[in-house]
């Protein structure tokens, strides 16, 4: 298709949405160009965004979602038609389920190509996986069409596919569409919803009566740490956040951390202790709550969303608070400066000196640092591992992982500077997705050192893009917790005595396979052999550094157990 209109020097629709798009605010793509998407990706680029080439499609809608997480701003991706988009489905369905705002620029055949190879129902495909379909109906109408699709995106925080037939792309831009999309600029940003006044009221009264509050935050209150910090303080409230909420509270005496699955004993003993819940931006999920044990009978809940549909989509509240996270929060902090509660809630130097010494996992003493295989060969204890790394690594880093038994140790043990710090693409629970999540984090973030915890079989299932890593010039530290596995199912089916053969796989040297890629690359087998990460750490940074942990076996983790309990 590529040039068919420009190459008699008219534009073409497929030049004019990709200008469209670097005019509403495109400032980050990434793809993997075919003849369906080759004209749009070169349109975007000419028009200053940035392109970032993966190697697979899924990459690079994980990519992209991974860069949209991290800035707050929509991020683009570009596909091929049918097999681009099938193969992008999977990263598509992970920023669905995540409300991460995504425009998805993809080719599909033309009309009137009924038997085209290439042909799939893909409004059916993106709509299967929660995204939102849109369509380029005809070059008439090519520009309303993008905007309509980039402010789904950006203003309803959307994941959404604009389906390009080849045709529409390829025809000429209608007189005046030039003109338009030069006069187009980003959409202001919409105004937050305030809620009710008797929701503020009736909130503040309720944290006024609390004995033992807990504010909970979640996706919705990432950028309102400072306010929400105020709060917790004139509430007497502790401060606890959800998975990808990591970090709002980093440095706060009252932080918790991560209440859930990966919380701390003593985090889901305060949490569960609460006589009030408020979340803030948080649905309140199985994996949030421990499936309903860390929310007692007895525990009063609040929720505030901006939503209405958000509200008790998961369990029973008691208090429903339609509204933005950040205006909520000053207005009923508002209303507490003005009517103090009296005591100290739950801030008591019991409490405070408890979570200073036994809150955070990497504090819980670990013994063993060594164990040896069954050949015979050493291996490190998971534990000691990521509290080495938190340990060495400088804390202005930004954090991604991938799935699998290994993950609440980089999750937990790892510390972050702030919510956008940490980038975890686990919504869908996706094996494979942390390299590309990587190189989204790391672009969004260039100032920080990114750093990935994935496990043998992420890495290997993700590993096209360690080529992309390196090709970028990316610095980061990927560190591999190798156990030879697919570890979750090890440790949940073996105990009652499965066969486990088939999710074992032989210690084979990632190392070398990273280093064939052009990455430094070492294997760590004892707290002694990390001297490399120093070294590296000394030095220029200019290559990616793959740390193959290998790993001991830890009989399957603390968070697994609770996440198995709904299979």
């Amino acid at each position: 298709m590529s040039g068919l209109a420009s190459s008699a020097g008219v534009m073409s629709v497929a030049e004019l949405v990709g200008r469209a798009v670097a005019k509403l605010g495109a400032d980050r793509a990434f793809g993997v160009v075919g003849s369906g998407n080759f004209d749009v990706t070169n349109a975007l680029v000419e028009a200053g965004v940035p392109f970032t080439a993966a190697r697979h499609e899924g990459g690079a809608a994980t990519m992209a979602d991974a860069h949209a997480r991290t800035t707050g701003r929509v991020a683009v991706v570009t596909l091929h038609q049918g097999c681009g988009l099938t193969n992008a489905l999977t990263g598509i369905a992970e920023a669905a389920k995540s409300r991460t705002p995504v425009l998805v620029l993809a080719a599909d055949v033309a009309g009137y190509q009924v038997r085209s190879n290439f042909r799939v129902d893909a409004d059916a495909l993106v709509a299967a996986v929660g995204a939102v379909p849109e369509r380029l109906h005809s070059p008439a109408s090519a520009v309303d069409d993008v905007v309509r699709a980039w402010r789904t995106a950006s203003e309803q925080r959307r994941t959404v596919v604009l389906s390009m037939p080849l045709d529409v792309q390829a025809a000429p831009a209608p007189e005046g569409a030039a003109a338009r999309v030069e006069a187009l600029v980003p959409p202001p940003a919409a105004v937050p919803a305030r809620p009710a006044q008797s929701a503020v009221d009736a909130l503040a009264a309720a944290l006024r009566d609390a004995q033992r509050p807990v504010l909970l935050a979640g996706r919705g209150a990432r950028g309102h740490g400072e306010v929400l910090r105020a709060l917790g303080e004139a509430s007497g409230a502790l401060l606890a956040t959800t998975a990808v909420a990591k970090g709002l509270f980093t440095g706060d005496d009252f932080d918790l951390g991560i209440c859930g699955g990966f919380a701390s004993d003593l985090t889901a003993e305060l949490v569960a202790g609460a006589d009030l819940v408020v979340a803030l931006g948080a649905s309140l999920t199985q994996w949030t709550t421990r499936h309903g044990r860390l929310l007692p009978d007895g525990v009063r809940v609040v929720q505030v969303d901006r939503e209405v549909e958000q509200l008790g989509v998961q369990r029973a509240i008691d208090l429903p608070v339609l509204g933005d996270v950040g205006e909520t929060a000053a207005a009923v902090l508002s209303a507490l400066r003005a009517a103090p509660r009296t005591g100290l809630g739950y801030r008591t130097a019991e409490v405070r000196a408890a979570i200073a010494e036994r809150a955070r996992w990497a504090d819980v003493p670990v013994l063993d640092e060594v164990t040896q295989d069954d050949d015979g060969h050493a291996r490190i204890d998971p534990r000691v591992l990521s509290r080495e790394l938190d340990r060495r690594l400088p804390l202005e880093r930004v954090l991604a992982t991938d799935s699998g038994n290994f993950m609440g140790y980089p999750s937990a043990y790892l510390s972050v500077p702030d919510e956008q710090g940490f980038c975890f693409t686990q919504s869908f629970q996706c094996v494979g997705l942390g390299l590309a999540t990587l190189v989204g984090a790391a672009l969004a973030s260039p100032d920080r050192l990114p750093v990935l915890g994935t496990g043998d079989g992420g890495f290997l299932m993700g590993a096209s893009e360690l080529e992309t890593v390196v090709r970028l010039g990316i610095g980061a530290v990927i560190v591999i917790y190798d156990d030879a596995a697919y570890g979750a199912e090890v440790h949940h089916f073996g105990p009652a005595g499965a066969d486990t053969t088939q999710v074992r796989f032989p210690d084979i040297d990632l190392a070398a396979l990273a280093r064939g890629a052009g990455a430094e690359a070492h294997v760590v087998r004892s707290v002694a052999d990390l001297k490399v990460l120093d070294d590296w750490l000394a030095g220029p940074r200019d290559v990616p550094l793959v740390l193959d942990a290998k790993v001991a076996e830890d009989g399957g983790s603390w968070w697994l157990a609770e996440a198995f309990r709904a299979h």
